[in-house]
């Protein structure tokens, strides 16, 4: 049997296009010891790994062209020799972009079969999980603060919203696209949601915080960065999850102005953050996580697509904001 594939065949010298990449038939690989073999049923597109082909995502090691695309994804058990991942179990790991993915049982997650194995490339994947963290680790919101989000009709930007509004904050999510805007509100609950791209932005954020801001959750950098910084209160707090905004080209701009001096003279903390710099305590928010699906407080968008050949594509898209929620490759 043949394993196909989607390889790297270029490293993106600008914008990301379709022919960076390439479908490649590749053999089923041989287990070591302590490897799984693991069919792929879905895996997920995210836009820091837009960071790991530029290089600039020290978690991602150095990249590299001829190689399979790395992503994060489920699949089952088809081949084991690790009696911990039993032959039909479905586990989360780095799959990559192929049917077939040979894994060290190490970076394995198993999935209990309570859990619909979907969720674990959602909301108790790597996109909720950084919404869970950056948020209540670094943000720390307590009740009836104001908390903004960039890009937050996005993987993370969208549960990082519905978790402030569970503990009782007023949030404000920012988005390039009005009808993301509505959907925001009328279906997550947001108290307010402005559209980036008007000509009254900055207006717009202003009469959406008359209270200011007192945490912002930062997806994009860039000028909704500069923006949120004039906005925010004495004491506020920035958590740096990512910065699309600056991935999909090969000259990101600097920083935006008023650093330093609007941190220090409003003593504003700005902290960026790895989600797998809590790798330890993945299992308690995802207990906490499934207890607000459970309870309908908490909505997870899955924007889903089908099939290897649709993956690249998939991915320039969600770059230019063609997602909403997570977006998801199926393979089954």
């Amino acid at each position: 049997m043949q394993n196909r594939q989607v390889v790297v065949e270029n490293l993106p010298t600008g914008k990301l296009h379709c022919n960076n990449f390439k479908i490649k038939m590749g053999l089923i690989p041989k287990l070591s010891s302590g490897q799984v073999l693991v069919r792929t049923t879905a895996f997920a597109i995210t836009a820091g790994a837009r960071a790991g082909l530029q290089g600039s995502a020290s978690y991602a090691g150095a990249a590299e062209s001829d190689v399979v695309m790395r992503g994060t994804g489920i699949g089952e058990v088809v081949e084991s020799t690790n009696t911990q991942f039993p032959v039909g179990s479905m586990v989360l790991g780095p799959t990559g972009w192929q049917e077939y993915a040979a894994l060290n049982s190490r970076s394995l997650t198993f999935i209990p079969e309570r859990y619909d194995p979907l969720k674990f490339i959602g909301p108790l994947g790597i996109n909720g999980l950084a919404a869970y963290f950056g948020l209540f680790r670094t943000g720390r919101p307590v009740i009836g603060e104001t908390v903004m989000v960039s890009a937050a009709a996005g993987s993370v930007g969208h549960f990082a919203g519905q978790m402030a509004k569970i503990i009782g904050c007023k949030v404000v999510g920012v988005t390039g696209d009005d009808k993301k805007a509505e959907r925001l509100r009328n279906e997550l609950g947001f108290d307010a949601s402005v559209n980036y791209k008007s000509e009254n932005f900055r207006n717009d954020l202003k009469l959406a915080t008359p209270d200011g801001i007192d945490v912002y959750f930062d997806n994009t950098g860039g000028d909704i960065l500069g923006s949120a910084l004039f906005r925010l209160n004495v004491g506020g707090r920035i958590a740096c999850c990512g910065v699309v905004s600056q991935y999909d080209t090969s000259s990101p701009d600097s920083g935006p102005r008023g650093i330093p001096g609007l941190l220090v003279n409003k003593r504003i903390t700005m902290q960026g953050f790895l989600v797998f710099d809590y790798a330890d305590e993945y299992q308690t928010a995802r207990d906490e996580i499934n207890k607000w699906i459970d309870s309908g407080q908490l909505i997870g968008w899955t924007d889903e697509v089908f099939g290897l050949d649709s993956a690249p594509e998939a991915f320039v898209n969600l770059l230019a904001g063609g997602n909403v929620g997570s977006r998801v490759v199926r393979l089954d």
